[in-house]
């Protein structure tokens, strides 16, 4: 059983209920456990508005889970909860229903086409880093070999001026 981090997003509809939507269905589903799901926290969007509407302020969270699948399996799984509380891509950063992020599955390092772990961006992204420290702080990243933790308050420090 590997422990998987997931990124949760919604910044279109009832957003808490999505994200719980979300976090219900991971755990209902076949070879995963939902082991803790962070506090909630609301962000701005961010990407570049040139690429299409961003929408208005997300909710996001992270979760822990533990699963028997491997990663591609598990991105499909994903996918799949994702088109089931309705997520369309008509757009990079169009406002979502729902967005599921792998961002580190167990200590793997994996480069596939569509499945990047670790998540390319979950150093550069407060909405990420946050719950994450939250839920796991003590979590090494696979290819900094820093903690979840460390990396928060990195994040916090750099940021701290934008404050």
């Amino acid at each position: 059983m590997e422990s998987v981090l997931i990124g949760l997003g919604s910044n279109l509809g009832d957003r808490k209920s999505h994200l719980l939507a979300a976090a219900d269905r991971l755990a209902a589903a076949s070879g995963v456990s939902l082991r803790r799901l962070s506090t909630v926290i609301e962000t701005q969007p961010v990407g570049d508005p040139s690429e299409g509407p961003l929408g208005g302020p997300y909710l996001n969270a992270a979760a822990e889970v533990l699963t028997a699948l491997q990663p591609r399996e598990f991105l499909d799984l994903c996918l799949a909860i994702e088109a089931d509380l309705g997520r369309t891509r008509s757009s990079v950063n169009a406002p979502r229903t729902i967005d599921l992020d792998i961002l580190l599955f167990g200590d793997q390092v994996v480069e596939a086409p569509g499945l990047i772990v670790p998540h390319p961006r979950l150093l550069d992204r407060q909405f990420v880093l946050e719950p994450m420290a939250e839920i796991a702080p003590g979590r090494r990243h696979p290819i900094t070999g820093l903690t979840l933790l460390e990396h928060w308050e990195e994040w916090k420090g750099r940021h701290d001026h934008h404050r």
